[in-house]
């Protein structure tokens, strides 16, 4: 397993909407175990798989003791609006409340291609409907609203804010390991 380079915002290929998985094997395999070594290297609870520069429509989650992935999921959500802070490892250094629901459920299938479900309230929820965002080519300060999307906006402006990403990509590379690069998995949709 490997440790792979997380995109930031500005890279193509959180903007474009990701490939439905065809292929359940090695490739695939191997994707989803560097994905689940990342996020937990650097910190995170979920982690859909263009964050690595791979446009497949698979996230890795680990939130409150439970931990998973889902290849090709689809997103239920329920009516109840959740509050609360978000931030992005494609979006260093930045944090905002964004509104999201309180209830989610992703089905799909899992590596080996079974089906799979995942259901929760609260953190869980707020990731699986965050992570599910990726895939569609959404980051989370495209749902800000207000004034918390205008300092977001500004905050991204900034000539600072590009030392920000560097100072991230440059802690985080101390951890990439080099075994598995977004080439490996295919060429085209996997």
């Amino acid at each position: 397993m490997s440790v792979l380079p997380i995109r930031t915002i500005g890279d193509p290929v959180l903007r474009t909407r990701a490939e439905e998985v065809t292929a359940f094997d090695d490739a695939l395999r191997r994707l989803v175990a560097d994905m689940h070594e990342t996020m937990l290297d650097v910190g995170g609870v979920g982690l859909a798989a263009p964050q690595v520069g791979v446009s497949v429509r698979l996230f890795t989650w680990a939130v409150e003791g439970g931990a998973g992935h889902v290849v090709n999921p689809v997103l239920e959500v329920g009516e109840e609006p959740q509050e609360g802070g978000e931030g992005c490892l494609s979006v260093p250094g930045l944090a905002y409340d964004t509104p999201r629901r309180n209830w989610a459920r992703v089905t799909g299938l899992d590596q080996h291609g079974a089906p799979v479900t995942v259901e929760g309230t609260g953190l869980l929820a707020r990731c699986l409907q965050h992570e599910t965002d990726h895939l569609d080519g959404r980051l989370y300060v495209d749902r800000l609203t207000g004034a918390e999307k205008r300092d977001a906006m500004r905050a991204i402006r900034a000539a600072g804010y590009d030392g920000v990403v560097r100072g991230v990509a440059g802690q985080r590379a101390a951890h990439v390991g080099t075994s598995f690069g977004a080439g490996s998995f295919g060429a085209g949709p996997a």
